[in-house]
């Protein structure tokens, strides 16, 4: 229960209705500065900062931590006092310890809003929907390695009006980016940006070709297979759709042409 707690010096453990509730302070020691670096064992002052842990037996766990105000004594550091902080147990600004802020966000990576704070819940972790999807969006997006076969597609985020690009590996199928615009300067910046790619399996629009160009001048061009097959099927329901315009022209005169030797013939007895 306490190993996500050890920068802390435990003082006391408690239970309060249902509720367990953990004092303790902090290591003490000299501490950096946040602006100039300098490490600063003079204290200012004490305040109390309460927040929530990884319930323990379903149980709420909650954490009073008295913190130092810390006082800089550099000359000139437009710093004079300021908070100590506890990397990897207290974030600033948070309610949340840095474990449970991580395993909530993870819960609502996999199950979005309404179904992860649901499941939180049940698991002791009473929180909105609102602030599940708070703690997905401050989440560090992992690092994707450029991949060699690139693929890049367009999609619509006002039908009509505005567009976006999607960058994908071709043989993996893994989102690599996102990028704002499907204009050909922002995908070739991004291109620059990120070398490695050789291969660039595009869409149909010109400003993708024109940017792997500029970019990227030695690196093969490709279509799709979806987009190969859609160009594929369009293109045989025009021929087929002009061909049978063509034979029902040709039926029709053969019909014109057949009526009128049957008109003759009829004809030519009285003349």
């Amino acid at each position: 229960m306490f190993s996500g707690l050890s920068s802390l010096v435990i003082g006391d453990v408690t239970d309060r209705d249902g509720v367990i509730v953990v004092r303790a302070r902090t290591a003490g020691g000299p501490v950096p500065c946040p602006r100039c670096g300098d490490r600063t064992g003079q204290v200012h002052g004490y305040y109390e900062r309460t927040v929530a842990d990884v319930p323990a037996d379903g149980r709420p766990v909650v954490v009073r931590v008295r913190v130092r105000r810390m006082r800089c004594l550099v000359p000139g550091c437009p710093v004079q006092t300021f908070r100590e902080q506890v990397p990897g147990v207290l974030d600033r600004y948070q309610r949340r310890t840095t474990r449970l802020a991580g395993q909530a966000g993870e819960v609502a990576r996999r199950l979005a809003g309404c179904a992860g704070a649901g499941l939180l819940a049940a698991l002791g972790v009473p929180l909105s929907r609102h602030t599940a999807l708070r703690l997905l969006l401050r989440l560090a997006l992992p690092e994707v390695a450029v991949p060699r076969v690139l693929g890049a597609d367009d999609f619509a985020l006002r039908r009509g009006q505005v567009y976006a690009t999607i960058l994908t590996g071709a043989k993996t199928g893994q989102r690599v980016d996102v990028l704002a615009s499907r204009k050909a300067d922002v995908l070739e910046a991004w291109l620059r940006g990120h070398p490695g790619v050789q291969v660039v399996c595009r869409d149909g629009p010109g400003a993708y070709g024109e940017a792997v160009r500029r970019a990227l001048p030695g690196a093969v061009q490709a279509g799709d297979r979806w987009h190969l097959r859609h160009s594929l099927a369009e293109t045989v329901v025009k021929e087929v759709a002009a061909y049978g315009l063509l034979l029902g022209r040709r039926r029709a005169a053969a019909q014109l042409r057949q009526a009128g030797r049957h008109n003759g013939r009829a004809m030519a007895p009285g003349a």
